[in-house]
Parts: structure tokens; sequence; C-alpha cells
């Protein structure tokens, strides 16, 4: 039977050197922020634990899934245990992936694959995947993540633990008054905690110099970055991707928030080719009137098989990013997101 992990609870215990691995990990939540965190822990854990070599597919109901269980058969020249990195962004696999997913979770549980370790991340599970033959065989066979929503009201607490792990504190007005400032969103929270990190001291921040910092906006924004992109104006989004650069902004935090929209626009436009509710799909990741209405005339501009595309190019980047090389990219990463950015900027339906 599998068991369920608080997402505390399980970087908690991959902190542990020695700690057991679970051959599969299901992460499921809506915070993009907080699953890239569990999945980079789970990285630095399995590499520890020997486990070299890595494959990484992101799917959805059209993809090619003989590959899934293809990667789990591929033996390595070495003799090295295996990751095998899936995401499924949709939620939704089709028939052939819901199949081949309920093959996976009942080959992991009979212990038929002793040298790989699967991770699964998946949005927010509702009740009736819960229930279907390929969510039931794979929750049987792991350790189930459920990665926290965090709302409006729970965002200063969120933030006041954020900043203790950095040593800092703040008075619970200015984590009130931080949590107003970035409107809700996470990771412009998370953007402002590593600011104040760098800025100040361990111990406590005075009021005073929080606003200071806070305020102390750049000029170029990746949110605006987000919109320029999604309005499908290549010059503006050229432009403040250079500005982001010359301002020494990370590039790991830009590709982030360019990620995550082109994440969210996938799963929008493969549940609008479904036929499934766009609107309620929004409303949960708290998509509401001018944002709302800028999504939907993009999801109208470029064509549903683009975000795929766009999905597995913002992977490729990360790894760019990391050192590795990439066939088919160029080796600037920067540059490489800029071509990003114009292939969501200028596709447009036919």
């Amino acid at each position: 039977m599998g068991r369920r992990l608080d997402l505390d609870s399980l970087l908690q215990q991959l902190q542990k050197a020695s700690a057991p691995l679970a051959p599969l990990y299901v992460i499921s939540g809506d915070e993009s922020l907080l699953v890239i965190e569990a999945l980079d822990a789970l990285r630095v854990a399995t590499q520890q634990q020997g486990y070299t070599e890595r494959t990484r597919l992101i799917l959805d109901a059209r993809s090619d899934w003989s590959a899934v269980l293809g990667a789990t058969q591929s033996m390595s020249l070495f003799g090295d245990r295996k990751l095998l990195d899936l995401a499924l962004p949709s939620g939704k696999p089709g028939r052939t992936g819901a199949e081949t997913l309920e093959t996976l979770g009942t080959r992991i549980a009979a212990g038929d694959l002793p040298d790989t370790l699967v991770t699964l991340t998946l949005p927010r599970l509702d009740k009736a995947t819960r229930s279907a033959k390929w969510a039931s065989a794979l929750l049987d066979a792991a350790v189930l993540v459920e990665v926290p929503t965090i709302d409006r009201a729970a965002l200063p607490q969120w933030i006041g633990q954020r900043m203790a792990r950095q040593g800092q504190e703040l008075d619970a007005d200015t984590l009130t008054w931080m949590a107003d400032k970035v409107e809700g969103n996470l990771l412009a929270a998370f953007q402002e905690i590593q600011k104040l990190g760098l800025l100040y001291p361990p111990g406590r921040i005075a009021p005073e110099d929080v606003r200071r910092a806070v305020l102390d906006v750049a000029r170029y924004d990746v949110f605006d970055l987000r919109d320029a992109m999604l309005a499908g104006n290549a010059k503006r989004a050229l432009t403040i991707l250079q500005g982001l650069r010359g301002e020494g902004a990370g590039l790991p935090l830009v590709l982030w928030a360019v990620g995550d929209e082109i994440r969210l626009m996938a799963r929008l436009a493969g549940l609008q080719a479904d036929g499934g509710d766009v609107g309620g799909e929004m409303r949960r990741h708290r998509v509401f009137g001018p944002r709302e209405q800028g999504i939907r005339r993009t999801l109208a501009r470029v064509p549903p098989e683009a975000w795929r595309a766009a999905v597995q190019h913002a992977h490729d980047i990360d790894r760019l990013i990391k050192g590795l090389k990439v066939p088919g990219l160029l080796g600037d990463p920067w540059e490489e997101l800029a071509r990003l950015i114009l292939r969501i900027t200028v596709e447009r339906k036919k």
C-alpha cells in the first residue's frame, strides 16, 4: 500500500543522506514553486544514492506513451541506477496513457524495477481522478506528496517561515504588508524573501527597511515579461528580457516565471481542446479580470500543440542553465530563452 507525506516531512526526510528512498513518488499540487522545490530535493537525494542516469518526459493525452515503459527497460552501459522523471501537467493521460501508468504502478508494486526510481508530477488530484484505475494503481505503490495551496490568508505565515529559514524575522504587520504587496503571488513573495536575504544580515529586520527594499523594484519585471509574451508583443518582451539580463536578474528565476506561465497555458489549451471547463481551471489558479481576458485571447491566438513544444523547450533551457548540453539548442541559455519567448509571441493559429 502507498503512503502519504506532506511537503515538509518529505524535505526533512530527504535531508538525511542515508534515508531509504521509495521506488515511486507522486507529487500533486498547483503551486509550481513548491512542486519544483520538492522535485529538486528528490533529484539531489537520488544523485547522492547512486541514481546517476535521469530521463525526463513531459506527457499529455497525445504523447507517445511507449517511451515511458521503454525508459524502464533500457539498459545502462555501466549498470547505473536510473531516475525516471515524469510530468503530466494536464492531469489527463488519455486512454493509452492511463493504461501505461496503470502498468507502471503494477510493475513498481511488484518490485519489477529495482534499479529505477520514478517521480510523477500532477496537478491537484480531484475525487474523480483519484478513483481512476491508473491513479489507484500508482497511489497504491507510491509515496503521495500533496503540495499545499498557499492562499492569501496563509501567505503572511508562509513568508514568515521562509524568512526564518534564512535566519531573519519580520513583525506581523510587515508580513501582512508584504503579502499585500505581492498580491498573493507565491513566486513574487519568494523573490522578495531572497532579496531581503541578500540585503540584510540575520536577525530582525526593521519595517522601514523591508518597505524600502520591496518598493525598490527593478525597472524590468518578470511579470511584465510574462504579460508581453502572452500578448504577442515580441518587441516589448525581448526588451524586458534584455533589461532583466542587464540588471543582473537571476536566469533561473526568470525561466521559472516564464515556464510557470507556459505550463499553465499548456494545461488550459489541452483542457480547451478536450472541451473541458477552462473557466473553472482558471479560477482554481486565481486567474481573474484582465488577466483572464488576456489568457483567453492568447488561447485563441496560439495553437494548442505549440504549448506542448514550449513546455519541453523550457525544460531544455533548464538543462542548459545547469551546464548540460542539449542538441539543437544554442549554448547561451539567455539567447535560448529569447527564442522560447519568440516562439510564443509570433505563433498564430492558421
